[in-house]
């Protein structure tokens, strides 16, 4: 069975699109996915610090095609996404610890989803406890003991070590996938590449 690790940060546009499309790719094929909270900020700092610049001094041209291409996409998802967010960029460090203490509980996806559309459609404010609670509620986790497993010793090294290791694996941004250890895939538009990997 082949193996897919899905790198990814919450605070991503294109991440959420991924997220949402790779799930039936890997149903059908029967691949094994591998999930990987990051902190998508700590790989820009290290290895693409130009993306601040593309924020701070945007070409009109390409911010305007960037937001029809990123609804479209939306529309073929069957998602909501609101861009910018009230709240953009958004800090992310305790959704994304949060999402390894749900993975602990065996709900990252649910937890995931239910984080992505509180900050892609509803315009919440990920970075607060309080939205967090509702996230967790909305998949089916006790939010304080999620919070409170957030910030133990534990978690915060495991997100450090994922966002370590996509880095050392070349990895530049969310999302990050590999296919079997070693063939790396970029962006949201990859998947059917993806898919054939898979199959092969």
């Amino acid at each position: 069975m082949a193996t897919l690790e899905f790198f990814f940060d919450c605070s991503s546009p294109w991440t959420y699109l991924a997220f949402t499309r790779i799930q039936p790719i890997v149903a059908r094929v029967g691949a094994n996915i591998v999930w990987k909270p990051i902190l998508v900020g700590g790989v820009f700092n290290a290895v693409n610090r130009d993306v601040y610049e593309r924020r701070a001094n945007p070409d009109p041209r390409k911010a305007a095609y960037s937001a029809k291409d990123l609804q479209d996409w939306a529309r073929l998802a069957g998602v909501k996404i609101i861009m910018p967010p009230p709240v953009f960029p958004v800090r992310a460090t305790l959704a994304m610890r949060c999402a390894l203490a749900a993975q602990d509980e065996g709900k990252v996806v649910e937890f995931s989803r239910s984080c992505f559309e509180a900050y892609w459609s509803d315009g919440q404010d990920i970075s607060l406890p309080e939205i967090i609670k509702t996230v967790c509620a909305q998949a089916g986790l006790a939010g304080d003991r999620i919070l409170e497993r957030s910030q133990t010793p534990g978690i915060k090294d495991r997100l450090r070590a994922n966002t370590d290791d996509v880095i050392a694996r070349g990895g530049f941004g969310s999302p990050t996938l590999f296919v079997n250890g070693s063939d790396m895939y970029f962006g949201n538009d990859r998947m059917e590449l993806v898919e054939a990997a898979l199959r092969r």
